[in-house]
């Protein structure tokens, strides 16, 4: 098993350049099952849940090629399988987001309930009420999701909870519906826009992507072509922080500003001195943040996949911070390893009050889910010493060529096999 070592206490200066976002990505790709056309799809990443992707739509015999580093071209002409295998769909719960896009094609659709990081239980069943109301017959068979449906019919569909993979879900469902589907409650972030501008540059109509009501006018079918994916808004976030940690200066360039503004506007509450331009942030750490406090929230407040990378800064804070999360039961289990480090955190239910200290120590660290993982990583190189991160698999699901970037600015990091 492989580990990255980092010797804390540089300072991190030069330029970053932001990949595609995961989280868009992942949607996208599976969207062109909804087309026999090819569709080619730029600036997406190099990682390994985009790899279990594009085995789960390759295992359906959808052609998948990667086109260089950073363009995949999808044909979905000869698709003929419908299910989604446990053996896949266990490390990635996004893998879920073939159900809508297979029953809508093809009428039908086997899929295993999902795995993932265990940072909560995170339930399909907003996607499967979502789903049955478009018409689809499901059960649950031997830890399978099987549905059927000979063509879906638009409805009217309200999310209880705010839902991410739950909207694109419905949405890629929609589409190809019989009618006007409207979702309300529907998830507002940059990656469902992104997802919705692709469908319709396909020939979809849907409007209200990025509000709490998304309608869909169901067509017949939809086109391939040309599609670029958004940045990631989380890689953004974390070399901000990676900035704002180590007291150095980073211009993180071909970003999107709006869409870490929570983050930002906690930055500056912090202390943190930011400049923003078209395209590109500068961060310019100082000695020490001020402590402030966070909620975490979907879009657009504070984001729970910034929650751990902050609190690692807020580690190291001046004053007490309390940071709440909202949006999943269990993600504190970083908690425990930023301790060891020297961290004063004490957490009760789903509240975190954490008091900065003066320094951290290098330790070594096991990684727990994926944004635990660059909450080590912020933490390392901030620390005195040595820390050595076990179980490292997790950071390379979410963010490319992470030490690479780093090296480029000046940590000293390595990736060793264990």
């Amino acid at each position: 098993m492989e580990k990255i070592i980092i010797e804390g206490g540089s300072r991190l200066y030069g330029t970053v350049k932001i990949s595609g976002a995961k989280n868009a990505a992942l949607p996208v790709l599976v969207a062109s099952i909804l087309t026999d056309k090819e569709n080619r799809i730029h600036n997406v990443p190099l990682l390994k849940d985009v790899d279990t992707i594009s085995q789960l739509l390759r295992r359906s015999g959808v052609r998948v090629e990667r086109n260089g580093d950073s363009q995949i071209i999808v044909d979905a002409s000869k698709i003929d399988d419908t299910e989604a295998p446990y053996d896949l769909v266990r490390t990635m719960r996004a893998s879920v987001l073939v159900l809508g896009p297979l029953l809508a094609r093809l009428g039908k659709a086997r899929v295993s309930l999902p795995g993932g990081c265990a940072i909560g239980a995170r339930p399909i069943n907003l996607h499967l009420k979502g789903l049955e109301a478009l018409g689809a017959k499901i059960n649950l068979e031997h830890g399978y999701v099987v549905a059927e449906a000979k063509r879906l019919k638009g409805n009217r569909i309200y999310l209880d909870i705010v839902t991410v993979t739950g909207t694109e879900n419905i949405i890629m469902a929609g589409v190809l519906a019989e009618g006007r589907t409207i979702i309300e409650n529907a998830a507002k972030e940059p990656e469902v826009i992104n997802l919705a501008n692709i469908l319709n540059s396909m020939g979809a109509r849907i409007r209200g992507a990025g509000t709490g009501i998304i309608e869909i006018d169901g067509v017949s079918e939809l086109r391939g072509g040309e599609h670029t994916i958004i940045p990631d808004r989380i890689e953004t976030g974390t070399f901000m922080l990676a900035a704002a940690i180590t007291g150095g200066s980073i211009k993180i360039i071909e970003c999107v500003p709006d869409h870490i503004e929570p983050l930002t506007l906690k930055l500056v509450e912090a202390g943190i001195v930011l400049e923003i331009g078209k395209g590109w942030i500068k961060v310019q750490g100082n000695e020490r943040a001020k402590s402030v406090d966070i909620k975490t929230a979907p879009y657009p407040n504070f984001p729970t996949d910034m929650q751990a990378q902050f609190m690692a800064l807020m580690s190291l804070s001046e004053g007490i911070s309390v940071i709440t999360e909202t949006v999943f039961e269990n993600r504190f289990m970083h908690v425990a390893e930023l301790r060891r480090m020297g961290a004063d955190i004490k957490v009760e239910g789903n509240t975190a009050v954490v008091k900065g200290v003066q320094k951290l120590s290098g330790a070594p660290l096991m990684a727990t889910d994926l944004r635990a993982s660059a909450s080590l990583i912020l933490a390392g190189l901030a620390a005195e010493g040595k820390t050595v991160i076990d179980r490292i698999y997790h950071i390379d699901r979410g963010y490319e060529a992470i030490e690479e970037k780093l090296l480029g600015i000046g940590a000293k990091i390595r990736r060793i096999k264990g």
